[in-house]
């Protein structure tokens, strides 16, 4: 089989990462085409031997891209095409039919209650989408609230699959030399206790609720965010306003696998990162899965959140070393403290974790994939 994933940007995001994790795991060629912004994981993706393109997209209107991207999956021969995002599954989906190919499926990685991506769900959101929709055969939902959801949107059942996210669970192991090197790099004390927040910084991540909450803890308590966005100024300066400046340290976009720990200036990546974090702390309201707090289960973390499809949909007897809490500075600080109490032992992943291994998510994904091909299942790597 020869499939394209269509995405709208490889920065080192959640769905970006999850993407280039993916395709190491599954058999076939896999061709990976970015509408914008070739960032962190393109280089990622070709270092592990993807071929990748840029289509060089100027924006959600630049419908001169349409007529680049149908040529592309043409010229391609692709036996499916796989898309990513909302942008990219809006073109995506009417380019592969244009193109001929018919085996179209879907992942949606950020779809919440009220908002896409960060997009409001106003009725014109809604609308286009389900119209894109219409033009695949299959679409994969990453829990099952985001299934639900769909449903709820009057996309017909039956070609909407629950297909989780995976975690490469090693990957994360709890690593004490990383720790005290990504401690040194950051210039986080070796007896701080740390509290890590991965994600876009967006409103929506809601992490100036961790800021409020850091005002009301003790001195040696830091705030170690990762990621970019719109939102770093405006968290910086409620840092300067509650007069925590000097205990949040903002690391900016990681990726998720690296040459390791160097000489100053070197590049660290998320799991070592969380190796030198006590707990992870996800104050988001509105999750499709929650990517960070499984891998956060992966490097042994306990996690404090607010919404977690991931955690709260996992099978009875699958235990997870989370809390859930509401978005409340109050709530955080109470079970931040909490936490550092109990805090003792070593840290091993959790069942949660190792209930997404990515081996898992990649058979199912090939399955999908045999039903919108409307083939037998071969075999898939592990």
């Amino acid at each position: 089989m020869k499939a394209l994933h269509i995405i709208t940007g490889l920065g080192a995001g959640g769905a970006e990462q999850q993407l280039r994790l993916l395709v190491r795991h599954l058999p076939g060629t896999h061709d990976v085409l970015t509408l914008t912004n070739p960032g962190q994981v393109a280089t990622g993706l070709r270092q592990d031997g993807v071929r990748v393109a840029h289509l060089g997209m100027a924006g959600n209107r630049d419908a001169r891209a349409l007529p680049r991207l149908v040529r592309f999956v043409r010229d391609g021969r692709y036996d499916l095409v796989h898309t990513h995002l909302y942008r990219a599954c809006l073109y995506g989906r009417v380019a592969a039919r244009m193109a001929g190919v018919r085996a179209v499926v879907a992942t949606e990685h950020s779809l919440g209650d009220e908002q896409i991506e960060g997009r409001a769900l106003t009725p014109g959101v809604r609308a286009l989408y389900l119209a894109g929709e219409r033009l695949g055969r299959a679409t994969i939902a990453v829990s099952p609230a985001v299934a639900e959801r769909l449903r709820r949107w009057g996309v017909a059942p039956h070609r909407v699959h629950v297909v989780p996210n995976g975690v490469d669970v090693p990957r994360f192991a709890f690593d004490a030399a990383a720790r005290a090197a990504t401690r040194r790099e950051l210039g986080l004390p070796a007896d701080a206790f740390v509290i890590g927040g991965v994600g876009r910084l967006v409103a929506g991540k809601r992490f100036d609720v961790l800021i409020d909450a850091l005002r009301d803890l003790p001195g040696d308590v830091r705030l170690l965010l990762v990621g970019t966005g719109p939102e770093e100024q405006v968290l910086r300066r409620a840092a300067r306003r509650a007069d925590v400046s000097d205990r949040v340290v903002l690391a900016g976009e990681r990726p998720h696998t690296a040459t390791g720990i160097g000489p100053p200036g070197a590049v660290i990546d998320l799991p070592a990162l969380m190796s030198a974090m006590d707990v992870l702390a996800s104050p988001s309201a509105d999750e499709a899965f929650g990517l960070a707090v499984v891998e956060a289960q992966a490097s042994g973390l306990p996690v404090l959140y607010v919404s977690c499809p991931a955690v709260d949909d996992l099978p009875a007897g699958i235990g997870a070393h989370a809390a859930r809490l509401p978005c409340a500075p109050s709530a955080f600080v109470r079970e931040v403290t909490r936490t550092r109490a109990e805090s003792a032992g070593p840290r091993s992943p959790s069942q949660a974790a190792l209930h997404y291994s990515i081996a898992g998510s990649a058979a199912l994904h090939h399955e999908v994939y045999a039903t919108a091909l409307g083939a037998p299942t071969p075999g898939v790597m592990t």
